[in-house]
């Protein structure tokens, strides 16, 4: 059994930077891609990014350019340096062990 951990959310003014980390751990196959979701409340779950075990990656349209996700497969850890923050980043940010494991959640708010 898998389970994933986010952390690294919390709150930022517009224009500014955090980066989310999601850990993997138990029966954990570096094979598995991994990727991030976010949902608000009027949004249902979207992708933001996900990648490969080879380090393919695949970017939501909304965060091109600004977002950049990464993997350390020794850690069995992804990343999401996120950049240029606007308000409506403000969401839940899951991580997703594919196919079907996913993290609890954490909370990014993008706030003057």
């Amino acid at each position: 059994q898998v389970h994933v951990v986010e952390s690294g959310g919390g709150l930022v003014q517009p224009g500014g930077s955090l980066r989310l980390s999601c850990a993997a751990s138990g029966s954990v196959t570096s094979i598995n891609a991994m990727g991030w979701y976010r949902q608000t409340p009027r949004i249902a779950r979207e992708l933001v990014a996900d990648i490969t075990s080879f380090g393919g990656t695949n970017y939501g349209d909304s965060v091109k350019g600004r977002f950049t996700i990464s993997r350390d497969n020794v850690k069995n850890t992804i990343y999401l340096q996120m950049n240029d923050l606007k308000p409506e980043d403000t969401a839940v940010y899951y991580c997703l062990y594919y196919p079907n494991v996913w993290g609890q959640g954490t909370q990014v708010t993008v706030s003057s």
